[in-house]
């Protein structure tokens, strides 16, 4: 008896087993496009480039570009991870579409950490501290300064020449990045070989000797 109990449980997990992977080819491959947003410091929507969007079980994916869009293929069920730095994750099943293209708009959420408030006091107790500031030697209001160097050609030229920040060296460096994944694969063009080039080439020399 405990024979016949042992084939009939082997043949139900091999049934089950070949309903599993039979399911598992049939799946419909869906071309999944779609636009990730984010809000800037004035909660306004903006488009986030360099953003992952992959399917970690088939370990493939797709990188958001300079515009914030992405579009690779997927299958129907599959479970695709949304993230970015300083960003909350998201995840995104993918639905059995009746069409082979789908397009999604994915609004991702800032990943926000307050910390506790703590307080930095360069002295052990208060009262040294208000001893030091009474004995101060503050210079007077209207002091000798130089209007030279807060003139307005000096104050715009240093704005011009000052290097970025931060925050702005992230952004470009992003900015940087999405646009070479996004063209990594696009055809480049010689302006050399290009035969209308030449003709407006051409067109401006004769244009330049009947003004001589």
């Amino acid at each position: 008896m405990s024979g016949k109990l042992l084939f009939v449980l082997i043949v139900v997990v091999f049934c089950g087993l070949v309903s599993t992977a039979w399911a598992q080819q049939n799946r419909r491959v869906i071309q999944l496009s779609g636009i990730v947003l984010g809000k800037d410091d004035r909660d306004s929507l903006i488009q986030l480039p360099g953003v992952h969007v992959y399917v970690p079980k088939a370990g493939r994916g797709a990188v958001t570009n300079a515009v914030g869009f992405f579009s690779m293929p997927v299958m129907a069920g599959d479970s695709v991870v949304i993230s970015s730095v300083g960003y909350e994750r998201q995840w995104y099943v993918v639905p059995n579409h009746p069409s082979e293209f789908l397009t999604i708009i994915v609004e991702m959420v800032q990943d926000i950490t307050y910390l506790q408030e703590i307080e930095v006091m360069p002295f052990p107790t208060e009262e040294v501290f208000k001893e030091a500031i009474l004995a101060l030697n503050l210079p007077p209001e209207k002091g000798p300064i130089d209007r030279k160097n807060i003139s307005q050609e000096l104050l715009a030229l240093m704005i011009r020449t000052t290097p970025m920040d931060g925050p702005m060296n992230q952004r470009y460096y992003l900015d940087q990045w999405a646009a070479s994944q996004g063209q990594q694969y696009a055809p480049i063009t010689n302006p050399y070989l290009n035969v209308f080039n030449w003709a407006k080439f051409f067109k401006s020399l004769q244009q330049n000797k009947k003004k001589k």
